[in-house]
Formats: structure tokens, sequence, C-alpha cells
């Protein structure tokens, strides 16, 4: 039985972080049975195509069975179906193991985009696309620019050093307020784990979040020589809820940023809302300083 907790925990924190990621998109439809529907389109103002994803996990999920699924589109027949179908399977093999719905949903949801840009090159959706690779190819550039400099010239170099153990800024989220319990997520851009220690300090500098009933965290930092993350999170007496902040914060793939959940409990116990209200804060935070499109 012990696996079996084991994997109804990682469920829980996916399906939480689904909800959280999702929001309307998401459907539950049958929450003791494990099934649940997700509606997806190839642009979420104006869809052309869209697709019903069913999905049911069974106890082995994720650890060695997958979902079992259901694609639901009139559209979707033949030789479409099937390809989509493999392309689903593939993600399976390559992440055994690994929670895939994410993977699986934004592999639907690249399908559909594609499908909309074959069949209907009309004059402003041709306009829009090129517009879009505009603003793709800057940001590539400014990604890019930072890298030559530093190995021009060796002062660069050292100055990024310093600039590893400056502190951060520190972004605050819009809070939430459910049944006088209120939830705040703040965000700082974050390089290595001294860094970490250095935001946590500075937000228990205010007074109001010093007084915090609990103050959640986890951070990713990805290592460029090793390529791969240094993570880790803080319940700060919220049993498991680091674990899930973790957790969604992997779905998304996001790195080198720390997100702290501030709680003030207001004497009503909210049961596992209070999970949902932590990753909605997070996942928030996360979209409007834009770390969810990292590569």
């Amino acid at each position: 039985a012990e696996g079996d907790a084991g994997s109804d925990q990682r469920q829980n924190e996916e399906i939480e972080a689904m909800a959280a990621i999702y929001g309307e998109e998401w459907c539950v439809i049958d929450d003791c049975a494990k099934i649940f529907c997700i509606r997806i389109s190839d642009d979420i103002d104006d869809p052309k195509w869209t697709l019903c994803l069913q999905v049911m996990l069974p106890n082995e999920y994720p650890g060695t069975a997958p979902p079992v699924y259901q694609l639901n589109a009139p559209w979707l027949k033949g030789q479409e179906r099937a390809d989509l179908s493999n392309s689903l399977e593939e993600i399976y093999i390559q992440n055994i193991g690994e929670s895939i719905l994410y993977l699986w949903v934004e592999k639907i949801r690249d399908v559909l985009i594609q499908k909309s840009q074959m069949t209907e090159p009309g004059p402003d959706v041709k306009k829009k696309t090129e517009e879009e690779d505009v603003e793709c190819e800057d940001d590539l550039i400014l990604a890019c620019q930072p890298e030559t400099p530093a190995k021009a010239l060796d002062f660069d170099i050292s100055e990024n050093r310093t600039e590893i153990e400056e502190l951060p800024p520190i972004d605050h989220g819009i809070p939430i307020t459910d049944r006088r319990s209120t939830f705040q997520a703040h965000l700082a851009p974050v390089v290595c784990p001294k860094q970490v220690k250095m935001v946590l300090a500075k937000l228990y500098e205010n007074k109001k979040i010093a007084s915090a009933t609990h103050n959640i965290y986890a951070y990713r930092i990805y290592c460029e020589d090793k390529q791969t993350f240094l993570q880790d999170c803080e319940d700060d007496g919220e049993t498991a809820a680091g674990g899930r902040l973790l957790h969604l914060m992997e779905i998304l793939n996001v790195r080198n940023v720390m997100v702290v959940v501030s709680r003030w409990y207001g004497g009503i116990l909210l049961g596992p809302d209070r999970f949902k209200h932590i990753n909605n804060c997070a996942r928030n935070i996360l979209v409007e300083r834009n770390y969810t499109n990292s590569p």
C-alpha cells in the first residue's frame, strides 16, 4: 500500500497543478474515479479547432501505467487520430514514471495550432503569425546578446559574479482571499541558494509577511554546466504545500526563480482549497512575470 499512497499524493499534486494552469479548460467529471476532461483549442480568444481530452488516472499512474484517455472531436478521424494517439504514447514512453498530462495537453495544442495555420492561410492569419515570429526573433537576440561580451571581455564575467551575491528584485502578486484566509505570492529571480536565503531574509523584514501563518516556498535553479536543476521547497508548517508548489513549477518548466506564498489564516479551515489558492497565486505571478515561456 506504500506505493499507492505515494502515487495518490503525486496524482493529487498533478490534478491541483493542472486545475491551476488550465482554469476553465479543466473539468472534473468524477473526483473519486479520477476522471477529468480538458478542453484544448488552438487559440483561446478565437478558437478554430477544439478538442476534448478525457483522461482517467489509474492507481498505477504515474509510476507504471499511463492515463487511460479518449480524444473527442467531430473532425478527428482516421490517420489524423492515429498520428495524435501515437504522439501521446511516445510522450508517455519517453517520460515513464513522470506526470505527463501537461505535456499531453500542450502537444495537442501544438497540433491544433499547426492545423489552423495549414488549413486557412487567410490574409489576417498570415499577418499575425509573421508579427509573432518577429517578436520571437527579438527575444532570441536579447537572450543571446549577454553571452558574447562576457566571453570577449574578462571584466564582464567578474561583474556577473558579484551580481550573484546581490539581492534580486522581489515582486508581489495580487492577494487571493477566501473565508478570511488570504494568500499572496512573492517572486524573485535566483541563480544560487545564497540568493534564496537573501530573498527570504528580505521578505521577513516586512512585518506583515513575517506575521503570516505560513510562508511556503519553492525554487528551481538551472545549472548550465551539469544541465540539471537545483531545487528545493519548504512547507513552513503547511504539510505538503511546498512539494505541491514545486510540482507546479516543474510542470510549468520554470527556471532560475523562487516563489514564496504567504498565507494568513483567518480561523476557518479551507481543506484542500488551500492548495488550490497556493497554486493559483503562484501560477498567476509566474505567468505575469513571463517565466512560463522559458525554453
